[in-house]
């Protein structure tokens, strides 16, 4: 079993800054991928970004130059950076990991809002 806990979501104004973290404990594969979701009300869960543990990154169109995803394989740990914020990009961010692209396992979530 895969336990994924994240951290870092909260209240930011527009233009702000948010980073967002996630550890993975459990079994995880040495080759995985781990990736952030959301989900705003209303609306589909969606991919935000991930990233292979070899390095390949796969993006949002909505968040390309905004956004960036990294990872610390020894910590197995992966990061979300969040610039330039935009009041849309509020929803709950939920972490993943999986042996391909498609995730296997899912956080609790985390809570991102971006409001004046």
């Amino acid at each position: 079993q895969v336990q994924l806990v994240e951290s870092g979501g909260g209240l930011v104004q527009p233009g702000g800054s948010l980073r967002l973290s996630c550890a993975a404990s459990g079994s995880i594969l040495s080759i995985n991928v781990m990736g952030w979701y959301r989900q705003a009300p209303g609306k589909e869960r969606e991919l935000v970004a991930s990233i292979h543990s070899l390095g390949s990154t796969n993006y949002a169109n909505s968040v390309k130059g905004r956004f960036t995803i990294s990872r610390d394989n020894a910590k197995k740990t992966v990061y979300l950076q969040m610039n330039s914020l935009k009041p849309e990009d509020t929803a709950v961010y939920y972490c993943t990991t999986g042996r391909g692209w498609g995730p296997d396992y899912w956080g609790q979530g985390t809570q991102v809002t971006v409001s004046s």
